[in-house]
Formats: C-alpha cells, structure tokens, sequence
C-alpha cells in the first residue's frame, strides 16, 4: 500500500466509524501507563504518542501533569477527534498529522510511545526506515505495543507484523537495551480478545 493510500485507508476509518466501532479502542490504557510511569519522568519530559489518533493516552499523560505532550497520527480526523474531546486542553498538546515513514522530528523525546502503529509496517524497507528514525529521536525510553504471535494478522483490514519478545529485541538492537515484556489480552468494544505484546526500552549510550 503506498504512502496516499495509507492515509487514504486511515481518513476513510476515522471519518465512518466511531470509536465503539474499532477494535484498538480503550477507555483506559492501563498498560501503556504502567510502563510509563515505570520510566520514572519527570513532569516537563518530552512525550511522543506515534500513531496516537483519539486515543486517550493524552487525556491521562495531560491529568497527572506532564507537560510536553506530542500526538502523530497519519489521520487529520483522528486527530480532530482528539482535540475536540480534550477542548481548552488540546492547546497544551502539539499535534503532528503525519505519515511516520515521513515524519521529519525538530526535537528528540525522552518517551516514545506507539501501541499499534508499528506492527502495520510489514515491508523490511519500512521497518528499517522506523528503527533509523528511533535511534534519532529517542533521547532515553520507547514503548512499543503490537500483536503478539497469538494476535491478529489483520487490523482494519490491512495485513499486520507480529512479535514475540526475542524479535523485538532483535529489531532494535543496535540502539537500544530491550527492559521488559509483556503480553496482555486487549478486549475489543465488541467482546472480541486480541493478544498484544509490550515491550520497554532504554537508549543505549554511545
């Protein structure tokens, strides 16, 4: 699928489906959190939600104080959604609509963030060209979320990778200590299980 029909597929799901219509929704994101606050960060850290759309990660990142908060996502609608719901505290939140594959950071970030974006690059070239864009923003700690090997191989129609801990690992190797894993069950809005795989991970030094 090409860069336009990326965005093309993801504006089409966020402009006919709410979000009790999708299966990645979360009225809580427990897990994403708990490995955030395993990092440690102080309040003015730098955060990067990678393929965020109107998650409400950024509802919590914003309630317990953290103040320098970026949400990317290649959907404009999605991203509309977000600040919407947030109203008067979107402005505190820098929005980046963006392909990640093209996605040109002005900073580094002590937390990278992405549950559920990554594992849709399935083509070498691409997931080559993601870990180079990781070893050059991530200042300190990223947190992945994909499907695991007892997961999906499809989301939102489209074909996904999955991991397992050793594969994570291996991916980013060269820049980064891999912390911890775990595999949790996702319950969908309509009662469906999707296994995922978390993992943490510290920015080598050089």
């Amino acid at each position: 699928m090409s860069k336009m029909d990326r965005k093309t597929h993801w504006e089409t799901v966020y402009n006919t489906k709410k979000p009790d219509e999708v299966s990645w929704t979360q009225e809580v994101p427990q897990t994403s959190l708990d490995f955030i606050h395993s990092c440690k960060l102080d309040k003015a850290a730098r955060i990067i939600d990678v393929g965020g759309g109107d998650s409400k990660l950024v509802d919590y990142l914003l309630s317990e104080g953290f103040e320098n908060i970026t949400v990317l996502d290649i959907s404009g609608k999605a991203l509309e959604r977000a600040k919407a719901r947030l109203g008067d505290k979107a402005h505190n939140v820098k929005w980046v609509e963006s392909d990640i594959l093209n996605f040109k950071p002005q900073e580094t970030y002590d937390l990278w963030h992405d549950r559920a974006a990554f594992h849709f690059l399935t083509e070498p070239e691409q997931i080559k060209t993601y870990v180079e864009l990781t070893k050059k923003a991530v200042a300190r700690h990223m947190i992945l979320g994909t499907f695991s090997k007892n997961g999906p191989k499809k989301c939102s129609g489209l074909d996904i990778k999955q991991y397992d801990k050793e594969q994570m690992e291996a991916t980013f190797f060269n820049g980064f200590h891999q912390t911890q894993c775990k595999t949790e069950d996702h319950t969908t809005p309509f009662e469906t299980t999707q296994n995922f795989i978390f993992c943490s991970f510290k920015r080598k030094q050089d």
